[in-house]
């Protein structure tokens, strides 16, 4: 049985031959399971400009799946908050938190979530990052009802004390994360290089706050589980030429013997280095790995994202992983 809380990454994902309506059902479909599964939290990530990806209205796609589940809390992981007014993030969250009280996170993030271009196309300011720290706070007064900018009120959003969460894949977001006292969801799943370094910074430096008294650490990690090791693997090796072809295929389809060659390229060795923290195997195999997972990452809670391919896959991997897991309703 895992010993921290797992919760669920979900990448809205379209796939081949889907439409963007066929990833909300999918994604509701997911979260009835998860609640009845046990699952603590899904979070959904704002991306912009990826044809695969249905997450782009971050808030709107909380506000859907919030009205077609019951207990399981939603959220951002995260909002990139530098593409937005903190007021209006402010007043979105505040509406869901209104519409389903003690449900709702918001995490934040600090990159475009996007390539130059398409930040360009949402109006980012290019040095909209530099007030990230800044932002957080004035965010952070409208939701708890101690504004920063007199006479400016988050309606909805005062006093409804959303929790923060804050998100990285480097030491800065630890360093704030710690200064601010709020907890820190480490990106663990596709940018595992600093997670020790970050997480013992964040551990060591944290200051308590109003919102969290002790530091608090999530952290992502893949995870492929099926009936047997082998039909685990041959997912986890299809979910890499996904990756591989994402990275460098701008579009193209390639032959498998080409989808070889990619793999051993620098840009498979990418591809890989990035699904470095993956539990691959039978639901026992993961539920092993995962264990031992979070002792290594001081973790508190994990957060899962399941790349295998297929919908029945994808839902099956979190399904044997709860059932493994030990979860309270799984």
């Amino acid at each position: 049985m895992t010993t921290v809380p797992l919760s669920i990454l979900d990448l809205a994902h379209i796939g081949k031959g889907e439409t963007a309506a066929d990833s909300f059902r999918a994604s509701v479909e997911m979260a009835q399971r998860a609640e009845e599964w046990g699952y603590r939290r899904i979070w959904y990530a704002e991306h912009h400009n990826m044809p695969t990806i249905a997450s782009s209205a971050t808030s709107v796609l909380i506000a859907h799946v919030a009205a077609h589940t019951e207990r399981i809390r939603l959220g951002a992981g995260g909002v990139m908050l530098p593409n937005h007014a903190p007021l209006l993030i402010a007043e979105q969250f505040g509406t869901l938190e209104s519409l389903h009280p003690g449900r709702i996170d918001l995490g934040l993030g600090r990159a475009p979530g996007s390539d130059q271009k398409t930040a360009r196309a949402l109006r980012r300011d290019p040095g909209s990052a530099d007030s990230f720290p800044q932002d957080v706070l004035e965010l952070q007064g409208y939701l708890t009802g101690q504004s920063r900018i007199p006479g400016i009120d988050a309606t909805p959003g005062k006093g409804t004390g959303v929790p923060l969460f804050i998100l990285g894949s480097s030491l800065f977001g630890a360093q704030l994360a710690a200064a601010l006292g709020l907890p820190y969801s480490f990106a663990s799943h596709f940018a595992p290089g600093a997670l020790h370094d970050a997480v013992t910074l964040y551990r060591r430096d944290f200051q308590p706050s109003a919102q969290q008294q002790e530091p608090y650490v999530i952290a992502g990690v893949n995870v492929i589980a099926a009936e047997t090791s082998d039909e685990a693997d041959d997912l986890y090796q299809a979910a890499k030429r996904t990756r591989v072809r994402q990275l460098v295929g701008r579009g193209r389809t390639f032959t498998p013997d080409e989808e070889e060659l990619l793999l051993a390229s620098p840009a498979g060795q990418q591809a890989e280095q990035m699904m470095h923290y993956t539990g691959v195997g039978t639901a026992d195999e993961v539920g092993d790995y995962l264990d031992r997972f979070a002792k290594d990452a001081q973790a508190d809670e994990l957060i899962l994202v399941s790349s295998a391919p297929g919908r029945e896959a994808w839902l099956r991997s979190f399904e044997l992983v709860a059932r493994a897991a030990g979860l309270a309703t799984a």
